[in-house]
């Protein structure tokens, strides 16, 4: 995934963080800005973007329905709001939700793969320090592949979890 960043001002900056805030975050709301700006069909359409105070929208449910909303919410983590809101933001082409725990694992995970990486590099930089003073260097390729196949599982048990939730929002 590319990055993208940029300095601006603190104060504007602050301004931003506290806007952001109340939608997803800093992230969140660049992604959304940047596919807004593109046109990639996945945001919302042109003047949609989320901006501002949110307004209240009022639905009517049955008791059986509000008691089958709530359990479907509580399996998530949420409320009753909070998995509408959410539900409602996947459909009109916001990024996918994810509960708090959900990005904490989430944030966890890469954590642990920048770890991991870091790791890596500190290995490979002493392997390369020793063959350019010339004392040989010894690997042991039946670990490195043990480290790469965990990494690999990591990684596609990571990017299973992100399919079924963007699954889960989009009804499928």
């Amino acid at each position: 995934m590319a990055f993208l960043g940029f300095h601006i001002d603190d104060a504007l900056a602050e301004k931003f963080a506290a806007m952001a805030a109340g939608e997803g975050g800093k992230s969140a709301l660049m992604r959304r800005l940047v596919e807004q700006a593109v046109g990639n069909g996945k945001a919302p359409a042109q003047g949609m973007l989320a901006t501002g105070a949110s307004r209240k929208v009022t639905i009517r449910l049955s008791e059986s329905e509000l008691h089958l909303l709530a359990m479907i919410a509580a399996q998530r983590g949420m409320n009753r709001t909070q998995w509408i809101a959410s539900l409602v933001r996947a459909r009109i082409g916001f990024p996918v939700q994810q509960t708090h725990d959900e990005r904490q694992a989430l944030r966890a995970v890469a954590r642990e793969l920048n770890y991991i990486g870091g790791n890596i590099n500190q290995i490979a930089r002493a392997a390369n320090l020793d063959r350019l003073i010339g004392r040989s260097v010894k690997t042991d390729a039946e670990a490195i592949r043990e480290a790469s196949a965990r990494i690999e599982g990591a990684l596609a048990e990571l990017r299973a979890a992100l399919k079924r939730n963007a699954d889960y929002w989009v009804g499928r």
